[in-house]
């Protein structure tokens, strides 16, 4: 699977990402046919009829004014210049408040201009020059923006599903990525990033159905479809969207038996049972990378779950084996001992110079900044590429 990178955290972009909420969700950012359309009040309907013109990523005046603002982000400015830019370097912002009178057509970029836009964003995703912070908060503000024009001009074809598709995988990549970041917004980046991934989600699920033809799922349909059961796998989790037992009596029969909805039905009843052998070995040998990047946190769960069980219920008099602890939890056996270490738990070496846990420890505890990724040992790296 093609991955890309990207970031940003310059003012104009900062501003765009700070609230949780669309001003503009008087029209949803999920498709409609026109010929249905029932929102009251005109500005809106008249904004759905609009076919857009622009040629560039970014409409002329909007770069004119920004220059004329220094609100341009480091990825726009030209040779570092905060008052100049140029038509390779701005991308249009999201606008938060947006009615009739605001838009014009010569400002809302069509189908081909935004894929061009769009995969210009993602090859930022791999950028070192900034930190990640920085490029993601740039692309998660200029995504929006491109989702906005979709919406604008009430795009739903099958052209579209991609530009959503390559737009949940920033958010899936960006979930992953942005655990290893440190600074006072990160929380906040990582939930405002949660929130656009269901939107965007909602909305590639509504453009899936719209588009639906008898017997039919799009070529990459089902795992997109599956990302959203392993979102909701813990029910505490906060993510937006209905509880399992609804979402699944609406999928068609055909995506219910794809390969990537058996394994996600297989890794929940895993989860749910508390059996973190079969959770870590079905996902190491059956994860696709967008589905790996959503299991990291409950493979941490598991993992620490395992500990915690193994502390608990094991003869106190009989020390476990780290080595053992180490295979069953797929892990290097020095990651283990960090995981240990972790959750407040004492190892020691016995008389053979084994490395052990002893069981039955009174102080077993989970860090409150959360458990440190460590390898899924056994996973084939080739497959999630």
């Amino acid at each position: 699977m093609n991955r890309r990178s990207r970031g940003s955290s310059s003012s104009s972009s900062s501003g765009s990402v700070g609230g949780a909420s669309d001003s503009y969700r008087r029209r949803s950012d999920v498709p409609r046919n026109r010929s249905n359309d029932n929102t009251k009040g005109g500005d809106s309907a008249d904004v759905s009829f609009i076919v857009g013109t622009c040629s560039s990523m970014c409409p002329e005046r909007e770069r004119v004014t920004r220059e004329r603002l220094r609100d341009l982000s480091v990825f726009e400015r030209l040779h570092g210049n905060p008052t100049k830019s140029s038509s390779d370097l701005a991308v249009k912002k999201f606008c938060r408040t947006l009615s009739a009178a605001d838009v014009q057509a010569s400002d809302v970029r069509p189908l081909s201009v935004l894929e061009e836009t769009l995969s210009y964003l993602l090859s930022l995703l791999d950028s070192r020059e900034h930190p990640f912070e920085v490029v993601h908060d740039f692309i998660f503000d200029r995504t929006r923006s491109i989702r906005q024009d979709l919406s604008i001009q009430n795009l739903a074809s099958e052209g579209v599903i991609h530009l959503y598709e390559e737009i949940v995988k920033f958010h899936v990549i960006s979930r992953q990525r942005l655990q290893g970041c440190s600074g006072t917004s990160i929380s906040s980046m990582h939930h405002l990033n949660m929130e656009q991934l269901a939107k965007t989600l909602t909305t590639l699920y509504n453009i899936y159905d719209a588009n639906r033809k008898p017997d039919y799922i799009y070529e990459n349909e089902a795992e997109f479809r599956s990302l959203y059961v392993l979102l909701h796998l813990n029910t505490s989790s906060g993510v937006m969207g209905e509880p399992l037992s609804l979402w699944f009596r609406k999928l068609t029969s055909n995506l219910i038996k794809s390969k990537e909805m058996c394994f996600v039905r297989k890794l929940l009843r895993s989860y749910r049972n508390g059996n973190y052998r079969s959770f870590l070995r079905t996902t190491a040998s059956e994860a696709t990378y967008l589905q790996y990047c959503i299991s990291e946190p409950h493979i941490r769960e598991m993992r620490s779950f395992a500990v915690e069980c193994i502390n608990n219920v094991c003869y106190k008099l009989q020390p476990y084996p780290l080595l053992r602890l180490s295979h069953n939890l797929m892990m290097k056996e020095m990651d283990v001992e960090s995981l240990c270490h972790e959750c407040g738990l004492e190892i020691r070496t016995d008389s053979d110079g084994s490395i052990v846990l002893p069981t039955k420890q009174t102080n077993f505890c989970r860090p409150k900044e959360g458990f440190r990724n460590y390898d899924l040992i056994g996973i084939e790296v080739e497959r999630l590429l």
